[in-house]
Parts: structure tokens; C-alpha cells; sequence
């Protein structure tokens, strides 16, 4: 079993390339509406994991984050330099939410917006803390 975000965004030719720039995404696949001049399905791999997207389609159902006036579903990538990830992001043109520090959870990790209204949590690992120091931490910072 595994779980794919699919997001929908307002160009995603536009939004592969910003994939592809910010992340390392590599298109394996895409399905085009040619009719309508957009993209009914992309496949995109980041490192181990899979991304899907399409173009909005309002009579399907499939609108974007920019259309619906923002998300409240956020994505967390995992990354081995958080640092370089973000930076990356943002000369693809993200606007970064949080900027990248360590955190109580044991990663280094920062939050960026990507141009079609999809927020990223991006992370890498810099410490083993179990479940109970987490919780000692998130205690003692309420």
C-alpha cells in the first residue's frame, strides 16, 4: 500500500518545471488534453517518491489551490539538505513561510508556498529523538 499526493494546480506545464527545478522531478509520463491545450495527468518522480498533477478542470471537480483561495493540506519532503532544498525553491520562485531551522523533532526543516499554492514542509533528518523526548520538547515549548 502506499499513498500519492495528486495536486491540481493552475499551469502545470509551468508547475512541472517548477517541480523539476525546485526538487530534482522527473516527468516519467503525461497525458494531454490537446482539445483544451492542457495537461490531464502528469507522473512526476522526486527521489523515492511519486507526484501526480494535472491542470484545473472546474467541470470535473479539479480546482487548484489559487482558484479555491488556498489549501489547508500541506506536504512534507524529505530531503538531505534542507538548507539547499528551500534555497533551490525559491530561486524557482517559492515564497518561503518559514525558514529553514532545527527543530525539536530531530529535523532541520523550513516551509515554503510553491507558485500554484501548494505548501511544502521540507525536512531533513539531524538528530534520533524518540517519541518521548518529542513530547518532553513540545511540552516545554507551550
Amino acid at each position: 500500500m502506499s499513498i500519492t499526493p495528486y495536486l491540481i494546480v493552475r499551469d502545470a506545464e509551468a508547475a512541472i518545471a517548477f517541480y523539476a527545478a525546485a526538487f530534482g522531478a522527473k516527468e516519467k509520463f503525461r497525458l494531454a488534453d490537446k482539445e483544451l491545450g492542457k495537461i490531464g495527468h502528469a507522473d512526476l518522480q522526486i527521489g523515492e517518491a511519486r507526484l501526480m498533477l494535472a491542470d484545473e478542470h472546474p467541470s470535473f471537480g479539479a480546482a487548484s489551490p489559487t482558484t479555491i483561495g488556498g489549501t489547508p493540506v500541506k506536504l512534507h519532503l524529505a530531503v538531505a539538505d534542507a538548507d539547499a532544498t528551500v534555497a533551490a525553491a525559491e530561486r524557482a520562485g517559492a515564497t518561503v513561510l518559514r525558514p529553514v531551522q532545527d527543530q525539536m523533532y530531530g529535523e532541520r526543516s523550513g516551509m515554503i508556498v510553491d507558485p500554484f499554492g501548494h505548501q511544502w514542509f521540507i525536512g531533513a533528518p539531524v538528530a534520533n529523538v524518540c517519541p518521548e523526548e518529542m513530547q518532553a520538547r513540545y511540552d516545554d515549548s507551550l
